[in-house]
């Protein structure tokens, strides 16, 4: 029992508990915020396109994470035009912390 109670008074055990709540936190944040990223009105289709505004240029790690959801058909500075998007996805690709904005392509 002593094993039990060391482990839960230890300094180390608190900081990694610490480190999981802020991940946590962090996730829920991200969760949160992607449907207020999501701008302007959508058509009514299964799929549609959509361009993903950055803060920056992106780059290719960003395409490819892009590309699971849809075909990236280009970029135009900070922002990168996506095809074939399900609405359904719409807030999971809004999600990452890097993205400001999501809106329908014209």
């Amino acid at each position: 029992m002593s094993l039990a109670r060391d482990l839960i008074r230890s300094r180390k055990t608190h900081v990694v508990l610490g480190c999981v709540a802020l991940l946590a936190a962090f996730q829920l944040w991200q969760i949160w915020s992607a449907p207020g990223k999501v701008v302007g009105t959508f058509p009514e289709r299964r799929r549609v396109d959509v361009i993903v505004t950055l803060p920056f240029v992106p780059e290719r790690f960003h395409i490819s994470r892009f590309q699971e959801f849809g075909r990236v058909s280009g970029t135009n500075g900070n922002a990168i035009e996506v095809r074939g998007v399900l609405r359904t996805d719409l807030n999971k690709l809004a999600q990452p912390y890097w993205v400001q904005r999501v809106e329908p392509a014209t």
